[in-house]
Order: C-alpha cells, then structure tokens, then sequence
C-alpha cells in the first residue's frame, strides 16, 4: 500500500482548518450598530431645517437642527445636561446617523402589510408592519400590547404619510418597566400628529407638526429634511432608544437583535379596548451562542475524519 507522506496530510486539513477559525473567530452577530446612534438618542426633537415652537414646550432630551439653527425659545429641559443644539457637531451628529436609521429601518422590509389604513380600535402585537396613505392613520384609540416582553419592538414602515386625528391615542402596556422597547414609524414624507397622546420614534422624511399639546411617550420627533413644528407640547425620548441593534443575519439580511440585560418577561395580558389582535412578521431570529458552537465542533469533527481516511 502506498504511503501518504505527511506533508500531503497536513495540506489537506488546512482548507479545513481555516474553515473552523473564520467561524469561531468572527465576530458574533450581535455586534452591530445601534437603531438611534447614541447622539441620535440624546435627541427627543431633532429637525434638519429648524424647530419652531409656541410656548410652552417640554423636551425629555436634547432639541436641536442641522444644517439650519433652531431659532426662538420656550422650552422646558427636565433632563440635567440637555438643552438646544443650534447646528452643533452633536445635531450634525445625529443628522447623519438619522438618516442611517431611516435606511437601516427600510431594510427590514415591509412584514405585514395592512389593508385597513387605520389603525384604529386595533391591539398591534410586536412586530414589523406596513400601513398604506389614507386621510387617516389612527382616529381612535390605538393599544400596542408587548405581550410580557421587556424589549417589544413595534416597527410601522409608512411609505407615505403619518397622520393621526384629534380624538387618537396610542396606548403602550404589557411591557414592564420598558427598559428595552422600541416603537418606530419610519415615515415617507411627512407626520402631521393632532391626538393628545402618541407613542413611539417618529423618523419622518419631511415636516413634522402637531395639533397643539400633544404627549410624545416612549419616542422622539425627527425629521431627515424638514422642520418640526412644536405647540405646547411634551416630547418624552422616553423607552430605551440604543438597546436595539441592527446586525447581519443569515443569508446577508438585516435582523434587530435585543442588547439589554432585562431579558423578556412572561406571558402577557389580553389586548386592549377588545378591540382586533393583530400579530405581525417580526424581525429574524439571531442564532444562538451555541449554534456557533455546535458548527464549530462539526468542522473539528470533519478535521478529524479527513486524518483518520489519510491514515488508512
């Protein structure tokens, strides 16, 4: 029998081996860049054109334009360390990484895409949706229900306008403290907003206004090419806006992952208003530590059955 000399052995477990290395040692999935950069969160109004305001306004953050200076005054900062940012390098900062959002938040495609342009006496379980132009989008009472998850993500892609009515409310519950919650209404063009609640990051391409007094929970106003006009108004930057990372998924797409700590809760209450329940088609699954694991421990066993048939 002839005999394999032991350089052609070796050689042939090379291929093999950097195989193994590239997987284990690549960085994990995980590793990605956040939703809101974190000078994009700092923000609770952020406005490419400027911010008008009628007094008095309350912003839970920072407040600020870019490339055109914020002008006037009468805001409330109840937040140590925040104030106006009148084209700053932290409000071109946070330009820039707004308009990474509003793409990063397009690629995860439109999910599950509503017929019905209101939302209206709906209860909206986590997850990613399309809600086409109507006059419209919310004239009711809305209820987005986390189901017991402390880091529920709702994503609403709006090709085209956000508009709400006079009479809606957005009502946020199951979700804990919402240490790691996420709501985002990525907004084609413009978000006129005239309810006197309303929840969520508002990332509209254009103009943002309201009717007058209007309570921003858990959100943000921020607009990529326009103004933001403010009535008497209280915009929260409430919810964690950094504990939601993009990152690559199998197969090259873009997944949301959760970073935070608090983990997801247990199961959640009923929907709200008894209203219609409405499940959409979430973000991809990351895999797990482990999976990483188990792949590599198959290429080491591949290693090991290439030298055993070399031997014989």
């Amino acid at each position: 029998m002839r005999k394999i000399p032991k350089k052609m052995k070796y050689k042939f477990l090379i291929p093999f081996v950097v195989a193994a290395m590239a997987v284990l040692l690549s960085p994990p999935l995980a590793s990605g860049a956040a939703i809101l950069g974190d000078e994009l969160a700092s923000f609770a109004v952020l406005g490419a054109t400027g911010v008008t305001n009628v007094a008095t306004s309350t912003i839970g953050g920072n407040l600020g334009s870019a490339p055109t200076p914020s002008s006037g005054g009468g805001y409330v900062f109840p937040s140590a360390g925040t104030g106006i940012q009148a084209n700053t390098a932290l409000a071109q900062d946070a330009q820039v990484q707004l308009d990474a959002a509003g793409i990063n938040l397009g690629l995860l495609g439109p999910g599950t895409t509503l017929l019905n342009p209101n939302l209206s006496g709906l209860t909206i379980y986590p997850g990613v949706y399309t809600v086409p132009a109507g006059t419209t989008n919310l004239s009711g009472a809305l209820t987005l229900d986390g189901l017991g998850d402390l880091n529920a993500f709702w994503l609403f892609q709006m090709p085209s306008t956000l508009i709400t009515s006079t009479t809606s409310t957005v009502t946020l519950q199951n979700v804990g403290s919402g240490a790691g919650v996420g709501i985002y209404w990525n907004v084609g063009s413009a978000a006129t907003l005239n309810g006197p609640t309303f929840a969520g990051n508002v990332l509209a391409n254009t103009l943002i206004s309201s009717d007058g007094n209007l309570t921003l929970g858990c959100g943000r106003l921020l607009s990529a090419t326009a103004q933001v006009t403010l009535i008497q108004d209280t915009i929260s930057a409430g919810c964690e806006g950094t504990g939601l990372e993009f990152s690559q998924g199998p197969g090259g797409g873009i997944v949301v992952i959760d970073t935070t700590a608090s983990g997801s809760g247990g199961g959640g209450g009923g929907g709200g208003g008894g209203g219609t329940v409405v499940s959409g088609g979430g973000p991809a699954p990351i895999p797990e530590p482990g999976t990483m694991m188990l792949l590599g421990s198959g290429l080491v066993g591949l290693v090991g059955w290439g030298r055993k048939k070399f031997r014989r």
